[in-house]
């Protein structure tokens, strides 16, 4: 396969791109958005394999991580919603794929999908919103709910050390990992690609802990009351929602989607959580490939 990497000028910064497969070849361009806010493309990077099946897929890191500019001294102000979709579209019209292409949105990256969408670009072919909720709201409303399941003395852990500001201690690191352990990626030891991105995460936490916040579901930050509910009935291409049975973004977060987008349908991995690219890689490409295939 061919595969091209770069950088392209976002305003006075950069963002690093990577083109597996050929563009312009007669099938739409897949564009992965990756989660966090501020995780990298590295978890995502086998969906590079659907461009042996024709589908060129284009990885890219946001702005503040990865290959693309660091910014740690950058504050709330500046880290925004509107500054990541602004960089979306300033990638998709420098690299020419606006014509033709399709948006893969994961968990933070689904709702920033889904705000494109709806703005109805007309090279948009279809978009896929994968374990993301459709509004943080509803996100912290269902933490709750998971964190109230886990074995005893967990969440009481957890909650002495956000009430403290001690996130950053091993403690809390211990607590959290029995729930990203059941939630978030439920293959262990974590898969090279997750640990890459998480690795990348840790180093420089600016974009997570500014816009997120300590862990995935104390959401503490800008992002807390960001939703993108209102738009999802003016999206009018094809969708594909996805869910894994264990998933963080559970159903209660997802049904906006199914309820409000024209055209959509939902599927849900029964062995997966967060993840299900790693948790269950062969059936994930392959519901993949019958979406995209069904575009064409």
């Amino acid at each position: 396969m061919d595969v091209a990497q770069g950088v392209v000028p976002f305003g006075e910064y950069r963002t690093w791109y990577r083109m597996t497969g050929t563009p312009g070849a007669g099938r739409p361009v897949v564009v992965v958005v990756h989660g966090g806010p501020g995780s990298t493309h590295h978890y995502l990077s086998n969906l590079a394999e659907l461009a042996r099946s024709g589908w060129p897929v284009l990885h890219y890191d946001q702005l503040g991580n990865g290959g693309s500019t660091r910014l740690p001294d950058k504050g709330a102000d500046f880290w925004t919603p509107e500054l990541f979709a602004a960089e979306l579209d300033n990638l998709l019209h420098s690299l020419g794929v606006t014509d033709d292409y399709v948006l893969f949105g994961h968990s933070w990256g689904g709702l920033l999908g889904a705000r494109h969408a709806a703005g109805r670009p007309a090279g948009l072919r279809g978009l896929v919103v994968a374990d993301s909720p459709a509004s943080y709201p509803l996100w912290r409303q269902e933490m709750a709910v998971l964190r109230a399941a886990l074995p005893p003395g967990v969440d009481e852990t957890l909650r002495r050390h956000e009430e403290a500001g001690t996130t950053s201690s091993h403690e809390y690191y211990k607590a959290v990992r029995v729930f990203y352990d059941r939630h978030v990626c439920r293959v262990v030891p974590w898969p090279r690609d997750y640990r890459a991105s998480y690795l990348e995460m840790s180093e420089d936490p600016t974009v997570y802990s500014v816009m997120n916040g300590p862990s995935e579901f104390h959401v503490v930050g800008t992002l807390k009351d960001w939703s993108v509910v209102d738009c999802l009935p003016d999206i009018d291409v094809p969708a594909l929602v996805v869910t894994g049975r264990y998933d963080e973004a559970t159903p209660a977060t997802a049904q906006p989607y199914a309820d409000l987008i024209p055209d959509v349908r939902w599927e849900v991995f029964e062995e997966s959580s967060h993840v299900p690219n790693l948790e269950e890689p062969e059936r994930f490409l392959a519901v993949l490939l019958e979406f995209l295939q069904d575009l064409a």
